[in-house]
């Protein structure tokens, strides 16, 4: 299966059990709605294939793991409506991760910036490189990590949520967010993360899939809730990317 646009390309191969899911943008894989949406569609099929019990999530390149959200597309908003329907797409996406009946492998070969580090937190499961760095940089461009916050909480804790979220111009290393529970594991190089996630994705889908579904549920429970949160916490960005202090600060970025 494959899909591809000129706002972003999007990869699925079945082999063994193991669906793996490659997502890319020009942009340091970063993601303008569209492509959310895409990604969300593939995560709703794949939960109810048969023939898949395992998915790797990547992205393209050596470079950024992930950017998070087009700052084209933020720029471009000029209406509540149009911010909250924006950030809703992280919402679909991290609530798609969160339903799917399938244990989810987040290979982070980068770094991994707001949208980005919610992705990562939406993982089961997540193997990295020590280049991979995170940062919540949301606070510095005038809005915050409203719709990843209770994906990362729920990964790294509150203290250390707000401990990004606040140093929003700080890169936190791989190691720290190893230390903090983001991360599974950390390696030297990209062929040391890809040879892991071969090991790991293959014994994982040798297991019984009944009781990995059963497991996925019990990993998630208590957040049942997420399908209204997440919009809730759209809306509050939807409402803040208007602001002049948001848009001045996208083109500094931009910059």
């Amino acid at each position: 299966m494959s899909s591809q646009s000129p706002i972003g390309s999007l990869f699925t191969t079945i082999e063994n059990k193991i669906a793996t899911i490659t997502f890319g943008h020009p942009s340091s894989n970063s993601f303008p709605r569209e492509l959310l949406d895409r990604l969300t569609a593939e995560f709703s099929n794949l939960s109810s294939n048969e023939l898949v019990s395992v998915i790797i999530l990547r992205s393209e390149g050596t470079g950024a793991f992930c950017a998070g959200a087009s700052f084209d597309e933020l720029l471009a908003v000029s209406s509540e409506q149009e911010g909250t329907q924006f950030f809703s797409g992280f919402a679909h996406l991290i609530n798609a991760m969160r339903s799917c009946s399938k244990l989810i492998i987040g290979r982070i070969h980068g770094k991994a910036v707001g949208g980005g580090v919610g992705i990562a937190a939406a993982c089961d499961y997540v193997l990295a490189t020590k280049n991979a760095s995170i940062k919540l940089s949301e606070l510095a461009i005038g809005i915050g990590p409203f719709v990843i916050e209770p994906a990362v909480s729920r990964k790294i804790g509150k203290t250390a949520m707000s401990e990004m979220t606040l140093a929003a111009h700080e890169w936190k290393s791989a190691d720290w967010a190893f230390a903090k529970g983001l991360y599974a594991n950390t390696f030297e190089t990209i062929e040391e993360l890809d040879a892991a996630i071969t090991d790991f994705s293959s014994k994982l889908s040798s297991y019984n899939p009944k009781a990995l579904t059963e497991m996925k549920k019990i990993i998630w429970e208590g957040t049942e809730d997420w399908d209204a949160l997440l919009l809730k916490r759209a809306a509050i960005s939807g409402e803040l990317v208007l602001s002049d202090f948001t848009k001045n600060a996208l083109n500094q970025f931009k910059k």
